[in-house]
């Protein structure tokens, strides 16, 4: 996780770390990122699949504009479809 960050700045808690799933793999971040911050700073660049051809999509923009990055948080039946990356707070879990 950290080859893809800055050693200090931001609004990050680098004291805070915490172990995220995407896709079934654990990863790691820190408090106060977002999730699309996460996936980046842990090299994961395919975030989605597009609708009629399923190609490649990742993280396009750092805004609530983001078009790929759609992804669903939570799990069983109290999940939240349809969030975008760029937006969504990192939480433990």
């Amino acid at each position: 996780m950290t080859a893809y960050r800055l050693s200090s700045g931001g609004l990050v808690n680098r004291s805070r770390p915490l172990s995220f799933q995407f896709d079934g793999k654990e990863m790691k971040g820190l408090e106060g990122d977002t999730l699309a911050a996460a996936l980046l700073a842990n090299d994961q660049l395919l975030v989605g699949r597009s609708f009629k051809y399923h190609r490649p999509r990742g993280i396009l923009t750092a805004g609530s504009a983001e078009p790929n990055a759609l992804v669903t948080i939570g799990k069983g039946g109290r999940t939240e479809p349809n969030t975008r990356a760029t937006v969504a707070e990192l939480y433990q879990g």
